[in-house]
């Protein structure tokens, strides 16, 4: 059995990993190392350009850790990286990016059935491949999909700078997490009302790279740019990025406004501005962040960028299975698809590869229950919609319960222990 993957960014490499691991001979297909997107520079396949984060780690708590331990039953890859390059994130899953995606990079390039050709594929293959290109396709491929889709979607995304942790002034910052919890996983630089107000002034005043195209309202939400949500009200990143609630220093003392810095690499040399994607031109990035007391002498390692995702009307285009309706031996994986996140869109790459597999064994299509994440996305992906937009893991895309308990808390667990059964018994489905 043969079969082509498109793409080797984290979908591409569970797809290609999980076909290679039951016997498939695979060629996948990437552009690195010969050439990049405009967001990429690392090497490696799997690399995590908006984030190091990788969400919750709570399983019972939130929808996003229960995806992760859905994938875990069902052999990620992803999962096995971010196990071996997690960095201290408090409750989140944080992983040093570039021991994250060489260990990716590493079992697939060692995998004896993964034959790998850095070529750009420039049309959709007729059969027997699964095309995980992410949201930045190159324009030949980009153009025969949406010749065959019937046009394409598209939203704008956004990645926060990285500094040097020997450029933060202590002297105007502490470690904590949230609450307490997390002991010394972040460092938080406190802004008073006055530095605040006139940090936001800045900000709104800062020269932005591609300003017309933020007017159109394309900005995914999940991904939205510090300056742009500061234009929704003077308080707005008090509510979101700069929230201050639950933040003290060892003294007690309480904040107006609150940025977090997260680990961006095991050895704690470089931080990420949490929240802070952004879109502004970099020698305003350095004015206007320099504004906040523990970044006045910040060096930028990275500074943040802002480019165009796109997405297929996956409604209109592809069934349950991520298999196009046109061509259904051809599969869509990752964020192309309209799941969007990192976890998500590693989630359909294990997903299509589950679905090109028996469809090469000449299997039926099991899908599953829509009661797990996995299959609340893969419903979301196919049911049709007057106004598809890319959906991240949440609570609300699963069937309630009978008889739900008030406290948050006790639903979102019971969701997550009838998920976490219900996945297990699809993998035992899937057993021939």
């Amino acid at each position: 059995m043969k079969i082509k993957v498109i793409g080797a960014g984290l979908a591409g490499c569970e797809a290609a990993y999980y076909l290679a691991e039951r016997g498939v001979q695979v060629t996948l297909y990437d552009i690195k190392p010969k050439s990049f997107t405009p967001a990429h520079t690392d090497k490696n396949f799997g690399e995590l350009v908006c984030s190091n984060s990788l969400k919750s780690k709570d399983v019972y708590g939130n929808a996003c850790g229960l995806l992760k331990q859905e994938m875990r039953i069902l052999g990620s890859l992803t999962m096995q990286a971010a196990a071996a390059n997690e960095v201290p994130a408090g409750g989140a899953l944080a992983v040093e990016r570039e021991g994250f995606a060489k260990f990716i990079t590493d079992k697939v390039r060692a995998h004896e059935n993964i034959k790998i050709i850095c070529e750009e594929v420039k049309a959709v293959p007729e059969e027997n491949a699964v095309i995980a290109t992410g949201p930045l396709t190159c324009d030949p491929l980009a153009e025969d999909i949406k010749k065959i889709c019937g046009g394409g979607l598209h939203f704008y995304d956004a990645s926060a700078p990285i500094v040097s942790r020997e450029s933060i002034d202590f002297e105007n910052c502490f470690y904590g997490d949230r609450y307490g919890k997390g002991g010394d996983d972040y460092i938080n630089c406190p802004l008073d009302k006055e530095q605040y107000e006139k940090f936001v002034t800045e900000l709104l005043s800062a020269e932005r790279v591609i300003l017309h195209d933020f007017e159109k309202g394309e900005i995914f939400e999940s991904c939205m740019p510090v300056e742009v949500m500061a234009a929704r009200g003077k308080d707005s990143l008090r509510f979101a990025m700069l929230k201050p609630v639950g933040l003290t220093d060892k003294n007690g003392a309480k904040f107006y406004a609150v940025l977090q810095l997260r680990k961006e690499n095991a050895s704690g040399e470089a931080y990420n501005l949490v929240g802070f994607q952004t879109n502004l031109k970099f020698g305003e990035q350095k004015r206007v962040f320099s504004l906040i007391p523990a970044l006045k002498n910040a060096e930028f390692l990275r500074y943040g960028v802002m480019h165009r995702n796109t997405y297929v009307n996956s409604p209109e285009n592809l069934n349950a299975d991520f298999s196009m309706k046109v061509r259904p031996t051809v599969f869509f994986a990752g964020q192309i698809t309209g799941v969007e996140g990192y976890v998500e869109s590693a989630a359909s790459g294990i997903l299509a590869a589950v679905h090109a597999y028996r469809k090469l064994c000449g299997k039926s299509v099991i899908i599953p229950a829509d009661t797990t994440v996995c299959g609340a996305l893969s419903r979301h992906i196919s049911t049709p919609c007057a106004n598809f937009q890319p959906m991240n893991a949440n609570f609300g895309i699963l069937p309630p319960v009978e008889n739900p308990p008030r406290d948050k808390k006790q639903r979102y667990a019971i969701l997550a222990e009838r998920a976490i059964k219900d996945i297990e018994k699809f993998k035992n489905d899937l057993s021939f």
